[in-house]
């Protein structure tokens, strides 16, 4: 497919891209910054030639004055270049380096040199219905998900099996993050019972017949490679008891269908609906890291049961927005929403649906899910009324 431009906006000073495979770290990177020097790990011939001496780094930009960028693919690898990097910093300043990368965990495990905050770190996410305009399709995105690698794709089923396989399984032992392969792929069939619900971690190991601490392992490698969130409880000024359990999410909606099993006793509606929290889940990161400014991105749940999906407050606006599959809203569709208003007021409530009609109702605003997910732009509020 034809390059698309992302909401990731050019950096001037040197900085870390992180992100899942197949967000298109390295098609942006070339896109944007055409002229930069440009070192592939993932040629063999060239991790070969740098892991063996990674001071020959200093040869190859002195040999390359006029290249003012410097560009590191797949850094992750040789952890040690990032030493020498620093070293180039300090002797010219003028120089950008750009280092993409699966996550900071093989680097932070190396314990290489995240360059004392020379660099920037920056995150790379699936697309953002924005980004796609007209070629955004909601029923696509359910099904597939967002991620660029598979919407170019002739197959996109069997191609986003293949990035199963490869990528949240192989990619993984072969970076040395796990060592039992069969207890992390049983890991991620169970997790993904977990989408878009609160996390209990003993149940977790139960099913996967490994101990606790090997999930919280699991879950923080998924955490740290940007495969998955968690989201907090909105504890600001509470006047109710709430729940304790964070809520996890799988980083794309596609990821989480082809982990999730499908059997006789499966609800439809119980995998639909966690597809389409999902898919909200990703654009409001998306939307959030993106922007200059940061907010807190939580849900709301009371011990009795009321609980609102997702609560986004911080400088650009407080929101409380509901997520639901189905193509009409009723007023018990509304409750939680009411309740969150009652105890903060300042807020402002959003309900999204699969209908097609936006209107009002108990003082909160009801949306087409696609168009609110179409209207999300960085540095904008997440609805303009």
């Amino acid at each position: 497919m034809n390059f698309i431009k992302r909401f990731f906006s050019e950096q001037r000073q040197s900085f870390f891209l992180f992100g899942p495979r197949g967000t298109g770290k390295s098609t942006l990177v070339r896109a944007c910054y055409e002229d930069a020097l440009w070192i592939d790990l993932l040629n063999p011939e060239t991790l070969r030639s740098f892991s063996a001496r990674p001071e020959r780094l200093f040869d190859v930009v002195g040999g390359n004055p006029d290249k003012k960028i410097v560009v590191i693919d797949e850094v992750q690898k040789i952890p040690s270049l990032l030493s020498v990097v620093h070293a180039l910093l300090e002797a010219d300043k003028k120089v950008q380096y750009i280092m993409t990368g699966s996550s900071s965990r093989k680097l932070k495990q190396a314990g290489a040199d995240l360059l004392a905050g020379r660099a920037l770190q920056r995150h790379l996410y699936p697309f953002m219905a924005a980004e796609l305009g007209t070629a955004f399709s909601l029923e696509q995105a359910l099904q597939i998900g967002m991620l660029p690698v598979l919407l170019g794709a002739k197959d996109p089923a069997a191609a986003l099996q293949a990035y199963i396989g490869l990528y949240l399984k192989e990619e993984i032992q072969a970076e040395g993050l796990v060592r039992n392969l069969e207890s992390f792929s049983r890991f991620l069939e169970t997790i993904s019972f977990s989408h878009a619900s609160p996390l209990n971690v003993t149940n977790i190991a139960r099913e996967c017949e490994v101990k606790r601490k090997t999930v919280e392992n699991y879950i923080e490698i998924l955490e740290e490679l940007l495969l998955g969130y968690k989201i907090p409880i909105f504890t600001k000024r509470a006047k109710r008891e709430l729940s304790s359990h964070p809520k996890f999410y799988l980083f794309d909606t596609g990821v989480f269908r082809a982990l999730r099993p499908h059997g006789i006793l499966d609800r439809s509606e119980e995998i639909e609906g966690g597809a389409l929290e999902g898919l909200v889940l990703q654009h409001l990161k998306a939307w959030n890291d993106y922007g200059t400014d940061n907010h807190d991105l939580a849900f709301w749940r009371t011990r009795s049961g009321l609980e609102v999906d997702f609560v986004v407050y911080g400088p650009r606006g407080f929101w409380a927005i509901e997520v639901k599959n189905a193509k009409k809203v009723n007023s018990n569709d509304i409750k939680p929403l009411e309740e969150f208003l009652a105890d903060y007021p300042m807020a402002k409530g959003i309900m999204l649906y699969r209908g097609k009609e936006r209107f009002v109702q108990k003082n909160v605003l009801c949306i087409p899910c696609d168009e609110f997910l179409m209207s999300l732009r960085p540095n904008h509020p997440l609805w303009a009324e």
